[in-house]
Order: C-alpha cells, then sequence, then structure tokens
C-alpha cells in the first residue's frame, strides 16, 4: 500500500486493497514471507540493475531512469516484498504446504527484464520464481503462461534463449509495449519455447481461450512442466482502461480451469498465480474473486 506512484495512476494502492476485499480471501491460508536477499534476485536481475534501483529510489526520484515506471520512497521495498511472496509460494507448493497459491502483490513484474524496469515494474517477480524453483527445488521445466492484456516483453526476453522454461502469452497486438510477435519463438536452446499469440482489440473468448485450448494444452504436454506460472493480468478484462480485450469473469474461470487441469495432469497440480494488471477496482476484484474460487477448487 505504501507503493504509490502518484495522483492519477492506474497502478495505484488501491488495487490492493480491491484484491484483499474480496470474499474468498478471508477464506484462504496466509502464507508468511519475506523479502529476497540480493542473490535470489541476481537469479534473474544484474547486479547492476539492483544497485541502480537501491540509488535511484534513495535518490528520491519519481520515475525509474530504465522506463517508465513511476517511484516513490516506499517503492524498493514494495518490490522486495513481492518478489519474497512469490518464493514462498514456491517453497510451500514443492514442500506440499498447498497445491497452487495467488500472490496478491504490486508492483506488478512481467514487463522487467535483467537491466531494465519498465511498464510499472521493478523486478520479474515470475522470472525470479522460476530461477528460484529451479535452484533451490530441482525444477527442470517451468511453464508460464501470461493472459496479461499486455505482452511480458521482460519475461520473454530474459527466457528467449532458455530451453528450460516455456513462455506463452496471449496480449493485444499492436498495443504496449509493441512486443509480441508471432514470429517472436526463441533462438538458440530456446528456439520453439516461446508462443506468442498476439490478437486485436475487442478480441475475448474463442480467441484467447482458443488460442490455450489449441496452441498451450498440447506444447504443455510435449513440455512436461515441473511447475506452472501464471502472470495473472485481470486487464485483459471487458472494460479494463487500459485494454481493449472482452475476457469475463467466467472466462477467467475457466482458463484457470484449464490451468489448474493442466498442473494436475503434470506437475502434482503445482501452480503459482501472480497478480500483474488489473486497473479497473471492481473489475479487478470481480475477475480476482472468481479466479481464486477456481484455483481453491483444484
Amino acid at each position: 500500500m505504501k507503493h504509490d506512484p502518484g495522483p492519477g495512476h492506474p497502478e495505484r494502492p488501491q488495487r490492493y486493497t480491491a484484491v484483499m476485499n474480496t470474499a474468498i480471501m478471508r477464506d484462504l491460508l496466509r502464507l508468511d514471507t519475506h523479502p529476497p536477499n540480493d542473490d535470489e534476485l541476481a537469479l534473474v536481475h544484474t547486479r547492476q540493475y539492483i544497485e541502480l534501483v537501491v540509488r535511484e529510489v534513495a535518490q528520491g526520484r519519481r520515475q525509474l531512469s530504465t522506463g517508465d515506471t513511476d517511484l516513490n520512497e516506499h517503492s524498493l521495498d514494495a518490490a522486495r516484498v513481492a518478489a519474497g511472496c512469490v518464493l514462498s509460494a514456491v517453497d510451500a507448493v514443492f514442500s506440499c504446504t498447498v497445491k497452487n497459491a495467488f500472490c496478491a502483490v504490486r508492483p506488478p513484474g512481467h514487463h522487467a527484464g535483467a537491466a531494465r524496469g519498465m511498464g510499472f515494474c521493478l523486478f520479474n517477480n515470475l522470472a525470479i520464481a522460476a530461477r528460484y524453483a529451479q535452484k533451490k527445488h530441482g525444477a527442470e521445466r517451468v511453464l508460464i503462461a501470461d493472459w496479461d492484456v499486455h505482452h511480458g516483453n521482460g519475461t520473454q526476453d530474459i527466457f528467449y534463449e532458455d530451453g528450460s522454461v516455456l513462455f506463452f502469452s496471449t496480449h493485444q497486438y499492436p498495443w504496449y509495449p509493441g512486443t509480441g510477435a508471432t514470429s517472436e519463438t526463441g533462438a538458440g536452446a530456446g528456439a520453439g519455447k516461446t508462443i506468442n499469440c498476439p490478437f486485436p482489440a475487442g478480441s475475448g473468448r474463442e480467441q484467447i481461450f482458443g488460442a490455450f485450448e489449441r496452441q498451450l494444452l498440447p506444447r504443455a504436454k510435449e513440455f512436461r512442466p515441473d511447475l506452472i506460472l501464471i502472470s495473472a493480468g485481470f486487464d485483459s478484462r471487458l472494460g479494463d482502461p487500459l485494454g481493449l480485450f472482452r475476457l469475463t469473469d467466467d472466462d477467467f474461470r475457466d482458463l484457470t480451469l484449464l490451468m489448474t487441469n493442466l498442473a494436475a495432469q503434470h506437475c502434482n497440480g503445482r501452480l503459482i498465480s501472480v497478480l500483474e494488471g488489473g486497473y479497473s477496482l471492481e473489475g479487478l476484484a470481480l475477475a480476482v474473486e472468481a479466479h481464486v474460487r477456481a484455483l481453491a477448487k483444484s
């Protein structure tokens, strides 16, 4: 709540309140967490970039020099705690404390690259979680699915040449940040491990759920993930001020059930969903409620 990018900013503290006030949150097991150390952040981010974030927040800058990420004096602490929440979720699913987890965190992370923050993001929460799962828990293959209306360019860049992570994204195109064409499929050891499904404004269930069914499911079955991570952006919901997709709350429920079924088939149910976008407070709360109820059913 203390990370406040400024008046009128869409990634406002009230997003967290809207999520936490949903009825389902009262029924969930809450996990203890702690901020990651620099070595854990450095599983993904360069030491120079971590030092830059520390320095620029301490200097009182209002925007990160690497991109369009607005700051205040609490932004670094919030970003560390957000990443720490996701690492705690990784520990919990691998210890079988829980089958799956939803991380209600901000700032979001999927635009942050190894040496650059952008698009409201400082640290890439999911990418750090994937590397942490591989290093600490021996996960050989991690699937990341991103249904945010914006392309997760940071996540794609981090794993573009890495064959141990399968990255799948549905997103509005052309739209911020301008990446995510179907031709972007990975390189080197990661060739074929990036799957982009760009769709025009106005797209909804037919296009997005259809892409998960027809493109992700067969590839995931070949890949056989040890862990599934979801970049859960709810700005792909109908009526969001920063996107022009038309997904409904029922669609998010069905996408979630598709992913939990996949997790049950391949990785003992291990699935972690991490909040990304979603900027209509009412729409965000309704979509999260549908999503988390579906997680709780698995």
